[in-house]
C-alpha cells in the first residue's frame, strides 16, 4: 500500500512515517500543500492523509480541487481537537474519514487500512486464497493454521497480490505499491527478487505467484488447493 502525507510538523510526520514503514506500506511525506501537489502530479496512491493548517494553505483546499477534478482515492484528514468547523468544511469537501490530533498511530493505521478496503475489491479485514489467508491488521499470514515468516516487504508484497489477485499486476504497478521516493536507491529489479522470495514461502499453500512475460504477476490458486 502506499499513501502521501501532508503534514508539516516533523516529529508528527517522522512518528507517521515509521509506524507505517513498519507495516510494510510506503509513505511519500509532503511538508507543504504544493509538495503535496507536485507529487499527486506524477504518482497515484491509495490513500490520501492530510492536515488542514499548512504554511503554505489548506488541506481541505487542496482536498476540493482533487474531488473538482474527479479524483475518487479515499482521504483522512488531520484536525487540531477544537476545530469543528474545520472538520466540517473538510468531510463536505469530500473527506471520507478525520482524525483529531493529538491520535494513536494504531488508530491512524486501522482507519487507513479501512479506507484502502473500502476501494479494494476485498471488503472484509481478513483476506483467503486458497489455503492462504491474511490479517492486514496483525500483519499476519498463515497456511491453514501454521504462520508464515515473512518480512515487512515481502507482506506488503503479498497484500497487493492478494487484493489485487483478479488482476495481472505489472512489475511497476507492485514496486509502486512497495516502495515510496525516499527509497529511491531500490531498483526496479527488487521486485524480482521479493517475488522470488515470497513465491518459496507460499509452496504448499495452494496459491502460487504466475509470471507473465511481459505483462507482470498474478496470484492464483493451483490444483493442490
Amino acid at each position: 500500500m502506499r499513501l502521501l502525507l501532508l503534514e508539516d510538523t516533523p516529529d508528527v510526520a517522522e512518528a507517521v512515517v515509521a509506524s507505517f514503514a513498519r507495516s510494510g506500506a510506503a509513505v511519500d511525506h509532503a511538508a507543504s500543500v504544493a509538495d503535496a501537489r507536485d507529487l499527486l502530479a506524477v504518482q497515484s496512491y491509495e490513500v490520501l492523509v492530510l492536515d488542514i493548517n499548512l504554511p503554505d494553505g489548506s488541506g481541505t483546499d487542496l482536498l476540493a480541487e482533487l474531488r473538482r477534478a474527479g479524483n475518487t482515492v479515499p482521504v483522512l484528514m488531520l484536525t487540531a481537537q477544537f476545530e469543528v468547523e474545520d472538520r466540517v468544511a473538510a468531510l463536505d469537501s469530500g473527506a471520507d474519514d478525520y482524525l483529531v490530533k493529538p491520535f494513536d498511530l494504531r488508530e491512524l493505521e486501522a482507519r487507513v487500512r479501512a479506507l484502502a478496503r473500502r476501494e479494494g475489491s476485498e471488503k472484509s479485514g481478513a483476506m483467503t486464497l486458497g489455503r492462504l489467508s491474511f490479517d492486514p491488521a496483525a500483519r499476519m499470514a498463515q497456511i491453514d493454521d501454521a504462520d508464515i515468516a515473512l518480512t515487512r516487504r515481502e507482506l506488503s508484497l503479498l497484500e497487493t497480490l492478494l487484493r489485487n489477485h483478479r488482476r495481472v499486476m505489472s512489475k511497476e504497478r507492485i514496486f509502486d505499491s512497495m516502495f515510496s521516493f525516499d527509497d529511491s536507491e531500490v531498483g526496479l529489479n527488487a521486485v524480482e527478487i521479493y517475488i522470488a522470495r515470497l513465491r518459496k514461502k507460499l509452496d504448499g499453500s495452494g496459491v502460487a505467484i504466475r509470471t507473465l512475460r511481459g505483462l507482470g504477476y498474478q496470484l492464483v490458486t493451483t490444483d493442490a488447493s
